[in-house]
């Protein structure tokens, strides 16, 4: 089958891969559609340490299962359409049995640890699959999973009708979350440095929107969900909130990146600094709320590339010229 391979960082192809045979309790999912992120980004550049080279990445992917592995639970059968959690947990650690499995001492996922969805063909477990309705399409489909990313973010920072809501980055992750925290009662206002990105956030009913957070004349918020991971950002996410106000760091940062946060303040003005990491329990509701059109996903999928052109795609990411950009392998 055609996959794009990373090599090693900064070597990347569209190249031949065996295809995936479904071991005990897998199923083989033809991939319809698979979307890029910034963890996609960081694996292209060695910057996520989880990842083993080579590696076919892509963890946001919806498709068709095709075959059926051995002793697999749930009755499904070839042509069922799904979406796929790509978390890969032990079950057994110390985090898993205390209901934290995101924490997972043996962590792994799909895409990010071993071979994932820029590809014609992928084998994953048959337990992570959920069905995917009539009504989505595998474009919409791939992207639960972001959505359940950002319904863990929520959860974990948590949100009160009527609370002011500040959220730094009008890409495809910020305006997921601005959505959500509006549909929770929030006020949301969203800053993005990149201001073509703004008039989609205010026309998803953001309070208001700004290119940086000093042209808010001052104003303070309950809480803020940083979904940049830009040093910049999460600073001036926190200097803007609330005594007792809640940050929640949602981008993914380089990891030796570092942040300067007043511990007088942290201390004198309760705040809380919250992290999220990934899907915890949350990719079923997710696709709940894509189903029932609690996201307006149509502003967030602006772009695809064929696999062929899977570099060029990246590139797009890169750029920030687009929001959701989506490969299709069997275009």
């Amino acid at each position: 089958m055609r996959a794009a391979i990373v090599e090693q960082p900064g070597s990347i192809s569209v190249g031949q891969r065996p295809d995936p045979v479904g071991g005990p309790r897998q199923v083989v999912v033809r991939v319809g559609a698979c979307g890029i992120c910034g963890t996609d980004v960081h694996i292209a550049d060695g910057h996520f340490p989880p990842t083993p080279y080579p590696i076919v990445p892509g963890h946001e992917f919806a498709g068709e299962i095709v075959e059926v592995g051995p002793n697999v639970p749930g009755g499904w059968r070839p042509g069922d359409r799904v979406a796929v959690d790509p978390s890969l947990l032990c079950g057994y650690c110390a985090f898993c049995r205390a209901g934290r499995a995101n924490l997972c001492e043996n962590w792994g996922a799909v895409g990010d640890t071993v071979d994932g969805a820029f590809a014609e063909y992928v084998a994953v477990p048959a337990a992570n699959c959920y069905r995917l309705p009539d009504s989505l399409s595998w474009r919409q489909g791939a992207l639960v999973e972001p959505v359940s990313c950002a319904v863990h973010g929520i959860r974990r920072v948590g949100v009160e009708a009527g609370e002011q809501f500040l959220v730094m980055g009008a890409g495809t992750m910020g305006l997921i979350m601005q959505q959500l925290l509006q549909r929770s009662g929030a006020a949301v206002t969203v800053v993005d440095r990149n201001a073509a990105r703004l008039p989609r956030a205010k026309d998803l009913g953001a309070h208001a929107v700004a290119t940086d957070v000093s042209e808010l004349d001052g104003e303070r918020f309950d809480a803020a969900a940083d979904c940049t991971g830009a040093v910049p950002a999460i600073e001036a996410a926190f200097d803007a909130l609330h005594r007792g106000g809640r940050l929640l760091v949602f981008g993914v940062a380089p990891e030796q990146a570092r942040v300067a946060l007043s511990p007088f303040r942290i201390y004198n003005d309760e705040i809380t600094v919250i992290g999220s990491m990934a899907v915890l329990n949350s990719y079923g509701a997710a696709l709940d709320l894509v189903a029932g059109g609690a996201i307006d996903t149509k502003p967030l999928l602006t772009d695809t590339r064929p696999l062929e052109r899977f570099g060029e795609a990246l590139a797009l990411m890169r750029a920030g010229t687009g929001l959701k950009v989506q490969v299709l392998p069997h275009a």
